[in-house]
Parts: structure tokens; C-alpha cells; sequence
């Protein structure tokens, strides 16, 4: 049904409005320009060479948008099939290192099979609005019933393997065993084989994607942009959502520690907060703020947030800027408090522009410009 006039003008009026906002920062004033309107809950977001983006919807459509923040009507075609069920549905994409040469785009998503329900990864060829050749390269195994902790995020490092993260699929303990790949981050081939060098690949018994395990349910995570080390952030209970380096074969803990508590009561969970063999994180939230999505900022727009990494809070409803020396946190800001909703995704775009999207029944993609120097 077309959306009624009076409701159109107020959607262009709100959008001009925000784009005339000036928002300060510490270190730097920028203004927010809403690109893109009706996306259904937006999971993940991937730019393509020629200035398009793709946006996942978690219901199971993949959508094409033109630079200007046009959505085209169509969906893509040729997707797995994916299960809409709970926390889970289609997250994040992708692209292959390697894009502009074959055309390669990778998909994680919830998807049904014996057991019940899991994270998957499939790629596919994109061509025109069509994913062709569609293959499935990995399966969270055991599949299990519920709709939480699906995790998950995709990220190529510099020597092109891919890393998968993964929740424990709210069963905290699978989160510890090496013979399941809940609560996990993986690291495979771009084709989906086993590393020879993973780090539990000739540990009888071990599932030899795992690359680091003890992760909750890891929503965002990012390349450094000098280190090339993975970082990632994970969701906590009720506290102790986590930012985390990680490293071939550490164990992070969870849920034998962690800064958080049980939902409701308050009550602690495992043996507290540190342990001999297992990792502390370099930063962490109590209370929770929900983080989802990461990007380091590497643009030039604004040139005193280069290095910092950026994170999207749900909880919160905010955008937070944390500035590092090394591997330490010095310093956290909170920006947009309340003012966009749910940010579900935090991208660096090739233009050097902050891209945000805001998981709603009537998503956005936002851009944050520079407001003067």
C-alpha cells in the first residue's frame, strides 16, 4: 500500500532537519545524512567498486543500493535459503579480496538442517541482481534449536583467509569444548578448507576451524589497520560485553569469566573474572551497551578519528568512539545517544564518510560528513 502523503513529507522534512543538525564531538563537528529509508531490520552492509552498496536484511533479502542511497525495489536473487527465527535470519556480507576480478560475495545467515538451526556461510557470484553458483562453505555445527547467539561477522585479513564468528547459541557451555563450534571463532580458506596452520588442527578431538574459542556471541569485528590483527567485540549477559584481540588459539573465557551476570538476578556466573589460560579483553561495558558492528576509522574526512575504532551500540541507541594508544583504550565517547535508535552495523566507506545502519522495522543508512574543521 503507498504510503500516504502527509507521511512522505514528514519522513523528507525529519531527514532535512537531521541533515541541518550540527553534532560536536571531542574532536570533531559532523552532520547526519539519512541515505536510505525502508530497509527491514539491516544486518550488514559491503560497498562494491562502482559506488553501490549491498545490504543485508535479516528477514533473508539481500538489497542493492545506488551511491545516492536509492534502494533498488528488487531484492537480489539465487540466496541459500535462510531461517527468519529469533536473533537469528540473514547477518552479515562480504566481499572476496579479490571482488573486482570474480565477482565473489560471501553471506552468513541462520539456516535450517538436522538438529535444528545454525550459522552458515555461502558465496555466490554477483551478477547484475542475481547471486549465481551459490555454494556453502561452512555449517556451525551441531545445529541445535533456539533463536539466539548466531553471532556473526565476515572478515578477510591481509593473507586473504576468512574469518567467521560465532555465537554459543545461548548453551554457555558449548562455548568451552573444542569438539563443537558454538560459542567460536573460525578461520578458513576462501573456499572454505581448514587451514593447515589453524591452531587446533591436530588436537584429537578438536574442530580444526576453530581459532579461538570462550566468544559469547561476537557481533562485531575489524581489521587494525596498522597491526592487521583481528579485533573483535562480543555481546555479555546482563554486563561484561567485551572488546578482545584475537589470537590463534586463546581461549576468552567465556563463560568460565567474565564481567558480567546473570540476567534478572544478579547473580555470578563461573569463577569471576580472571583465570590462569584464559584471556582478559582490553576494554569492557558495565553495564551492557549491546555492541554490534566495528570499523576502525582509516578516512580522511575526519582526520583526528584516524586510528580510532568505532563501535554501534543496540542497548544504547548510540555510536561509541573509542581512541587507543596501541592496544589500550584511552579514552570513550558516546555520539547520537538516542537519536538514530538501534545502530545494528558501523562501516568506513570508501569515501572516508562513518556509514551507520539502524536495526528497525523501517531501517536507515546513515552518513556522518564533516560539519567544518
Amino acid at each position: 500500500m503507498a504510503r500516504p502523503f502527509a507521511a512522505i513529507a514528514a519522513a523528507i522534512f525529519a531527514t532535512a532537519a537531521a541533515a541541518d543538525t550540527v553534532y560536536t564531538s571531542q574532536a570533531h563537528a559532523f552532520r547526519v545524512v539519512t541515505l536510505t529509508r525502508g530497509l527491514e531490520h539491516p544486518w550488514g552492509l559491503a560497498f562494491l567498486p562502482d559506488g553501490r552498496m549491498l545490504v543485508t536484511e535479516r528477514p533473508g533479502r539481500l538489497r542493492l543500493v545506488a551511491p545516492d542511497g536509492t534502494l533498488v525495489p528488487q531484492a537480489v536473487e539465487g540466496l541459500p535459503p535462510v531461517a527468519a527465527y529469533g536473533q537469528g535470519g540473514l547477518l552479515d556480507v562480504a566481499l572476496h579480496p579479490k571482488f573486482s576480478e570474480n565477482g565473489l560475495v560471501y553471506l552468513s545467515y541462520a539456516a535450517p538442517g538436522v538438529g535444528g538451526i545454525s550459522t552458515e556461510v555461502a558465496r555466490g557470484r554477483l551478477t547484475g541482481r542475481r547471486l549465481e553458483n551459490v555454494e556453502v562453505l561452512f555449517r556451525q555445527m551441531p545445529k541445535s534449536g533456539g533463536g539466539r547467539h548466531f553471532g556473526s561477522r565476515l572478515v578477510f585479513d591481509r593473507q586473504g583467509y576468512l574469518y567467521v564468528t560465532l555465537g554459543d547459541r545461548g548453551e554457555m557451555e558449548r562455548a568451552q569444548r573444542l569438539d563443537d563450534l558454538a560459542g567460536k571463532i573460525v578461520r578458513l580458506h576462501d573456499d572454505g578448507r581448514v587451514p593447515r596452520d589453524n591452531p587446533f588442527v591436530n588436537r584429537p578431538g578438536a574442530r580444526p576451524e576453530i581459532y579461538s574459542l570462550g566468544n559469547r556471541n561476537v557481533q562485531g569485528a575489524a581489521l587494525h589497520p596498522v597491526t592487521g590483527m583481528l579485533w573483535a567485540h562480543e555481546h555479555g549477559p546482563q554486563g561484561g560485553d567485551e572488546v578482545n584481540i584475537i589470537r590463534a588459539g586463546i581461549n576468552y573465557g567465556w563463560p568460565v569469566i567474565t564481567y558480567g551476570v546473570e540476567y534478572g538476578i544478579g547473580t555470578k556466573i563461573g569463577e569471576g573474572t580472571h583465570k590462569a589460560g584464559m584471556a582478559q579483553p582490553i576494554h569492557y561495558w558495565v553495564p551492557s551497551i549491546a555492541p554490534s558492528g566495528m570499523a576502525f576509522y582509516t578516512g580522511d574526512k575526519f582526520p583526528r578519528w584516524r586510528g580510532d575504532l568505532f563501535v554501534g551500540a543496540l542497548k544504547d541507541q548510540m555510536l561509541v568512539r573509542l581512541r587507543l594508544r596501541g592496544e589500550q583504550v584511552i579514552e570513550e565517547e558516546h555520539l547520537l545517544k538516542g537519536e538514530l535508535g538501534r545502530i545494528r552495523d558501523v562501516r568506513v566507506g570508501p569515501d572516508g564518510h562513518v556509514y551507520v545502519l539502524t536495526d528497525a522495522r523501517d531501517g536507515i543508512i546513515a552518513r556522518l560528513e564533516p560539519a567544518g574543521r
